[in-house]
């Protein structure tokens, strides 16, 4: 994934996106180039419209991502709610205790 990202990094800073460009920026991240997957990568986006391609991923991955978030709202509520329900038992206990020693 991370030869991908390079390649996306040259495309937004306006950069050619050729072998050099994209090993330089690998290296610069700290991993091991790996030459061939460079040579694959640039073989496979000869003929790819990178813009299109990025805004074709953005346009799917946006209504993927409202179910999560929704998800993860309900979540944080039902956790709030236990938390109140937590915080209610222990309230009942100690009421419970402090009318043994009343």
């Amino acid at each position: 994934m991370e030869y991908i990202y390079a390649a996306m990094i040259l495309h937004t800073t306006e950069q050619d996106i050729n072998e050099e460009n994209v090993t330089k920026i690998l290296e610069a991240a700290g991993d091991d180039v790996d030459e061939s997957r460079v040579k694959a990568l640039i073989a496979a986006l000869e003929d790819v419209d990178i813009e299109e391609a990025m805004e074709t991923t953005a346009m799917a991955a946006a209504p993927a991502a409202a179910p999560a978030a929704e998800a993860a709202a309900e979540e944080e509520e039902e956790e709030e709610e236990e938390e109140e329900d937590e915080e209610q038992a222990a309230a009942a206990a100690t009421a419970g205790l402090g009318a043994l020693f009343g």
